[in-house]
């Protein structure tokens, strides 16, 4: 990506010129005038960025002689008033010139992206790539080599690392791409209907099978089978699915012949099966048959400067997907990005953005963050109801501590819903948590679905 810096202020522009770069934006060398005259424009590059420069007071004729290459400018301090006045004079993006230049940076390939999208001709990415954490990059290498084979895999990472997504893209690498990966989620179907749902069933063989159906498994013939939560299985269809593995062939129930089927296993879960198989909660000899190729995931909170990047790539995501204009953070949000502890890790973060955009009135995104994950305790008042205090003798809790203290805290005055509201996460994660906890719920609140 090329780019032309309209900027008088030579220690600025150099300091944007190394921001940029770091970015894998390249700089066009200054334009030089022969003449006294305004120079004659012309779209010869991706993108202008107009910072302090006589042309500021051009901008809608700069914008005319430009068009489509769009023209993000730069003002100090700017206003409603300013930054409306910008766009009607065609503007694409406009940013607030004090922010921090690899900010301005990330923004300006942001508003290229968005710009290439609306003429027809994306060249965005369908997934954030990570830029500058090595946990990732290894991340990236491992799905590289490991997709291209047949062996199982076994991805591991918290709720909302993005587990499909590595699935998808380890199907993407492999030699059954063309074929569609079958999901099944083992926790979203009920443990009478798994292993008819997995293995299908013959006409006659229960009551209401009034025909034949074939399983998910057999319908991942000559493809990929991801096997997402598995830690959910229940015991009897984890024999049968280690029997599966292990022989490469399905008996449908009610079934007297078994069939071959031929398929790439990928497994998921946010669950220890190690100690799982310990405590027999999980099979022992299921586990080590799976846990052949893993992949651990990352939580969002280790990943450094990739958070703030990550943010930047759902607001141009999410902006053209809303028919929104993409927007820089401002700096107390990315303050926020920088210390929150994402319980809810990516799902959470594009939540955030997506409500930042949507509520946005201002040329800078806000976000708004759960009460009680970004404060300190002290600030922390429920809505209704007395409460729980605990002694908190510690400077630092880890997320798992700051989870049971929250819970213990402020269960007796909100109910489920809110508690999973106030921390960021679904229900279904609040009542996981809860279980590896030993947290159980034992008088749920008036309104709580059973």
């Amino acid at each position: 990506m090329q780019i032309r810096l309209l900027e008088d202020d030579p220690a600025l522009r150099k300091v944007f010129v190394a921001a940029l770069s770091d970015c894998n934006v390249a700089v066009m060398p200054e334009h030089v005038s022969g003449s006294e005259e305004r120079p004659q424009w012309r779209s010869d590059c991706d993108l202008v960025m107009l910072g302090q420069h006589d042309e500021a007071d051009h901008l809608t004729s700069l914008t005319r002689a430009l068009w489509p290459t769009p023209v993000v400018i730069l003002l100090s301090a700017p206003s409603t008033a300013s930054v409306v006045e910008a766009m009607r004079a065609g503007a694409t993006n406009v940013l607030d010139r004090s922010l921090d230049a690899h900010l301005i940076a990330q923004s300006i390939r942001a508003s290229f992206e968005a710009q290439q999208i609306r003429l027809g001709a994306s060249t965005t990415q369908h997934y954030f790539h990570p830029e500058n954490c090595r946990a990732m990059h290894d991340l990236q290498a491992s799905i590289h080599r490991i997709g291209k084979t047949d062996s199982t895999a076994l991805i591991v990472g918290e709720t909302g690392t993005g587990k499909e997504l590595v699935a998808l893209q380890l199907h993407a690498a492999s030699a059954r791409h063309d074929q569609n990966m079958v999901t099944v989620n083992c926790a979203a179907i009920p443990e009478t209907l798994i292993e008819s749902e997995l293995f299908g069933y013959e006409k006659g063989a229960f009551t209401g099978a009034t025909s034949n159906r074939m399983g998910l498994i057999e319908a991942a013939h000559n493809s990929t089978l991801f096997l997402d939560e598995i830690g959910e299985l229940p015991l009897a269809a984890q024999a049968r699915l280690l029997r599966f593995i292990q022989e490469g062939e399905i008996r449908r129930i009610g079934a007297i012949k078994s069939t071959k089927v031929n398929i790439r296993l990928i497994c998921a879960t946010h669950r220890r099966l190690d100690e799982l198989a310990q405590s027999n909660a999980f099979r022992q000899d299921l586990y080590y048959r799976i846990n052949v190729l893993r992949l651990d995931i990352p939580p969002l909170r280790e990943r450094g400067p990739d958070i703030a990047a990550m943010a930047n790539w759902f607001a141009t995501q999410l902006a053209d997907k809303l028919d929104m204009p993409p927007r820089a953070f401002s700096k107390n949000s990315l303050e926020q990005i920088a210390h929150h502890p994402w319980p809810g890790n990516v799902r959470e973060l594009q939540n955030a953005v997506e409500r930042a955009l949507v509520m946005c009135d201002d040329s800078l995104l806000a976000l708004d963050l759960p009460v009680g994950l970004d404060q300190p305790e002290s600030t922390i008042t429920p809505d209704r109801g007395p409460e729980k205090r605990i002694d908190d003798s510690a400077d630092e809790l880890s997320l798992e501590d700051y989870f049971q203290r929250f819970v213990l805290q402020h269960q007796d005055a909100m109910n489920e819903t809110e508690l999973a509201q106030k921390l960021g996460i679904s229900r279904k994660s609040l009542w996981e948590r809860r279980q590896r906890f030993g947290m159980p719920r034992t008088k749920p609140k008036a309104g709580d679905s059973v």
